[in-house]
């Protein structure tokens, strides 16, 4: 038996394949694990060649999806750091999976460069948006979305300040040190939604009949004293000899991230996990369980190896062929993934960026599955229940949490009497 597109699917194609007819630009907000991917593929199902434009992580994902499909047009799946080395050719169609990913604010990141340059150079194929979340943060993240396209309605401002200038009530903020700067992250949706709506189609796990819930529960682990003797000494004198210096609010923010969790970058580049205490009490906490972690520094890999050993991948067709458990990094993982033959979704750390915290939760969610199972490791007094506090709020930890939390106060001015 054939693949087939479930009945909601199919009305989503057809809507979509009206969109890029009349405007020939198509943005699918759907929630994940509704079959996003399976939309956009379908609904360009007349097109020769295209271009699937995901993160590295998903590429194995979206050429099996395609594969159980069926269709038979030339399919392209390439990664957006490696867009600039294609050969410049003719696309029918192209797909920006994850386009939550352009939109930076108020300067356009280089992956919003990047594909800008693309679709100029590709003037005839209608694209397709993908996003489950497409403005986490900020409905200000549409513009540059938005500006990589030149059939986009928003080219009739030629830049983001011009674009504020008419729908977003600019604020000030204060960043490190004291120093105020201009916050544009106040945008008036309604207003956008008026110019570019047309373009959307949305569709919830609700409305796709999803009866999962996730269920999130925070485990605490007692690290090891030098950790919270270093720790301590970090924040007091802002160096441990030569090997870690922090002399900036920012790089104290980080180190601490780091150390609170067993794990540090040194100053000459190299990378050590000295406390493998949450690596124990995951591997304890749950043995003989098929499981997925998520981790945030390379040497949380090298302290979930050491402890693990074979038991344990971090290529995702290992994981789904296989009894081993699966660690991924929190940035790459979060999004294109499917987790869901885990038993669970652990969190080794705790990532800055409220994107992460909703993205990584949603992992293992599936049609068919009820209940999702999503642990949190955080260590005893460290920083990682300050961060949660605040991406659970949709609102990602900076530095005036960080400052804030642990009471770091703005350096006063010299003032010299002349």
């Amino acid at each position: 038996m054939g693949f087939e597109l479930r009945d909601y699917q199919k009305v989503i194609v057809a809507k979509g394949y009206d969109i890029l007819q009349k405007y020939r630009m198509l943005y699918l907000a759907m929630e994940v694990r509704t079959g996003k991917t399976f939309c956009a593929l379908f609904t360009v199902e007349d097109a020769e060649k295209v271009l699937f434009v995901t993160k590295k992580k998903a590429i194995s994902s979206i050429k099996m999806d395609y594969a159980d499909s069926g269709l038979d047009y030339d399919l392209t799946v390439i990664n957006y750091e490696s867009v600039h080395k294609i050969e410049k050719t003719r696309w029918d169609a192209i797909i920006l999976d994850e386009a939550h990913g352009m939109g930076a604010y108020p300067k356009p990141s280089g992956r919003a460069k990047t594909i800008k340059q693309l679709l100029l150079d590709s003037p005839t194929a209608v694209v397709i948006y993908l996003s489950g979340t497409p403005t986490p943060e900020s409905y200000s993240q549409m513009y540059h979305q938005m500006w990589v396209n030149p059939k986009s309605p928003l080219n009739i401002y030629k830049s983001f300040y011009a674009f504020a200038n008419h729908h977003i009530d600019k604020k000030q903020k204060m960043v490190s040190y004291g120093r105020m700067i201009n916050d544009y992250s106040h945008c008036r949706q309604e207003e956008v939604r008026e110019l570019i709506g047309h373009l959307f189609i949305e569709y919830s796990q609700e409305e796709a009949g999803f009866d999962s819930k996730i269920e999130e529960e925070v485990l605490y682990v007692q690290m090891e004293k030098q950790t919270y003797d270093l720790c301590k000494r970090l924040q007091k004198d802002l160096v441990l000899g030569d090997k870690v210096v922090a002399d900036t609010p920012v790089k104290l923010q980080s180190k601490l991230h780091q150390m609170y969790s067993g794990t540090i970058k040194l100053e000459d580049g190299k990378a050590s996990a000295f406390d493998l205490s949450k690596a124990k009490y995951i591997n304890s906490r749950f043995a003989n369980r098929k499981v997925a972690i998520f981790y945030k520094f390379i040497a949380e890999l090298d302290a979930l190896k050491q402890v693990f050993g074979d038991s344990l991948t971090n290529d995702l067709e290992e994981f789904r062929n296989s009894d081993k458990s699966i660690a991924l990094q929190i940035q790459s993982g979060r999004e294109g993934t499917n987790l869901s033959l885990a038993s669970d979704l652990i969190f080794y750390n705790i990532d800055f960026s409220a994107t992460s915290y909703w993205q990584g939760r949603d992992r293992m969610t599936t049609k068919d599955r009820k209940e999702n199972k999503v642990w949190w490791i955080f260590s005893k007094g460290g920083i990682e229940e300050k961060i949660y506090a605040t991406v659970s709020q949709k609102k990602s930890y900076t530095t005036y949490y960080f400052k804030r939390d642990f009471g770091i106060k703005p350096k006063k001015p010299l003032i010299l009497d002349l």
